[in-house]
């Protein structure tokens, strides 16, 4: 935020809380009681082989614009091509120019465009690393890029900000990976070794499994054979296959399973109609119906594994993945070309909570970019059956206002106790703390008005805002057998 001429910048504390001083006064003293809570991080994508190894983040391009999809396609949606900040092609061949490999420019780039990020949490989730982790003192422009990406390069190079010893920095209490059924989880393996068993766990991710009409899906079914040692060459084995795969995950201390489908059906099919779809996909792609079909049966069969074996099962819909075939054919994946679509849950959700949704043990999350769900099926659906929980917003909702509208949107027919607290889905390790705290201080602001209109005692407020940053969390994600939290 700028500051007056000549004084040194710095985050203002009472950022993100309501503009009206009433009831900021209110948010400020629930957010005091929230912020020096440890973090409880149950969905992300930070790599389980960084944590193993230490890992430091090399130089700041490195760390906070090459690998974040939210600042490149701010950047590439105002003419900026992939190559002039960092981005390497998966094929050269498509490649629009030489790929920029001088990071002080690149940083240079993005520090002229800082504009660009006005209102954006992407600004927000930067200026709390800046400020609060590396104590930067100058407001990021094109004047003090230098000097901030000096000031930043020497502070990573120091080994407290490597990326174990920032674990306590950040007072990270867990955190979930987000794994293949055929990681080897090595590292995981080698983390409970050394002490981090109940720090770090692994989170089973079978999407890929699912869609039978990609031309990669046999290579996945066959390393998913070769993994767990049984045989995938038909339906019964593919089934079996995975039981085993979850159990070795659970081994290694994961709570929950977790499932990117732009759908929420999970319409089974019969036992006869699910293994000749399989038996066909052995031997070439499935049309787009017919795989979605089996992928909304696996849904549905993964809703039966999660009641016996106990694993959380976490769903995300509503997203076109790789909306451009040219980014994708040129980049790969997760380079911001994942664009958001309606999506539908009270039916596509009735088969599966029909059989399951009144099982004690049986757990499930919901995450959503489509926010017009939030009053009209969410919060009915979570307020209804005790197996579901409303996650938090997510990716493009991942805002102050985004979620403020999913509080004002779902408390009143759902509560606050039907939700499983925040989230951060980042691979930005140095980013979670900004969003967990963001996430605190809307929580607060919210909380903070029901006290301002007499509809909830101070006390209850603070009490509440705890849950939802800290105990929601980890009794949602509770191993069910009893063990750790």
């Amino acid at each position: 935020m700028a500051t007056a001429q000549g004084q040194p910048w710095a985050l203002h504390p009472d950022r993100a809380l309501p503009a009206e001083p009433g009831v900021r006064a209110l948010a400020r003293e629930i957010y005091a009681q929230t912020a020096p809570l440890p973090i409880v991080a149950m969905h992300g994508h930070v790599a389980a082989a960084d944590i193993r190894n230490n890992a430091g983040f090399g130089d700041p391009t490195e760390l906070l614009i090459i690998p974040d999809h939210y600042l490149i396609r701010m950047l590439v949606s105002q003419g900026y091509s992939h190559e002039e900040l960092g981005v390497v092609p998966q094929d050269s061949a498509r490649a629009v120019g030489p790929v920029e490999t001088d990071h002080r420019l690149i940083w240079r780039r993005f520090a002229e465009n800082w504009k660009l990020f006005r209102g954006t949490p992407t600004r927000y989730w930067l200026e709390h690393e800046l400020g609060e982790i590396f104590g930067v003192t100058a407001e990021l422009s094109a004047t003090t890029a230098d000097a901030i990406y000096d000031q930043l390069t020497e502070q990573l190079a120091r080994p407290e900000f490597h990326i174990q010893p920032l674990f306590d920095t950040f007072k990270i209490e867990i955190l979930s990976t987000t794994d293949a059924p055929d990681a080897s989880l090595e590292d995981h393996e080698a983390l409970a070794r050394a002490g981090w068993g109940e720090r770090v766990v692994p989170t089973f991710r079978p999407d890929a499994l699912f869609y039978p009409h990609t031309h990669s899906w046999r290579a996945h079914v066959d390393s998913l054979g070769e993994r767990s040692g049984v045989d995938t060459s038909d339906y019964d084995g593919y089934l079996a296959a995975l039981k085993q795969r979850r159990s070795a995950f659970i081994a290694a201390g994961a709570r929950a399973s977790d499932h990117g489908h732009l759908s929420a059906n999970t319409e089974p099919l019969d036992l006869a109609q699910a293994r000749w779809l399989f038996r066909d996909a052995q031997v070439a792609p499935l049309s787009a119906a017919d795989s979605d079909a089996f992928a909304a049966h696996m849904l549905f069969e993964s809703a039966r594994m999660a009641l016996d074996d106990g694993l959380v099962m976490q769903l995300h819909t509503g997203v076109v993945r790789n909306h451009s075939p040219h980014m994708l054919d040129s980049y790969g994946t997760d380079v911001g070309f994942d664009i958001p679509r309606t999506a539908e849950f009270t039916e596509g959700l009735r088969p599966l909570l029909s059989a399951f949704g009144h099982e004690p043990g049986f757990r499930l999350i919901l995450f959503t970019v489509d926010e017009s769900t939030y009053s009209r099926e969410l919060a009915p659906i979570a307020g209804a059956y005790p197996s579901v929980k409303l996650g938090a917003p997510w990716w493009f909702l991942d805002s102050p206002h985004g979620m403020a509208r999913f509080r004002r949107l779902t408390t009143e027919t759902a509560g606050f106790y039907n939700t499983s607290g925040f989230v951060d889905d980042t691979r930005a390790f140095a980013s979670i703390p900004a969003r967990h705290d963001l996430a605190r201080r809307v929580d607060a602001g919210y909380l903070a008005g029901l006290v301002a209109e007499y509809r909830l005692p101070l006390e209850e407020a603070i009490e509440t805002a705890v849950d939802l940053a800290y105990r929601l969390p980890r009794e949602s994600y509770a191993r069910r057998d009893g063990g750790a939290q």
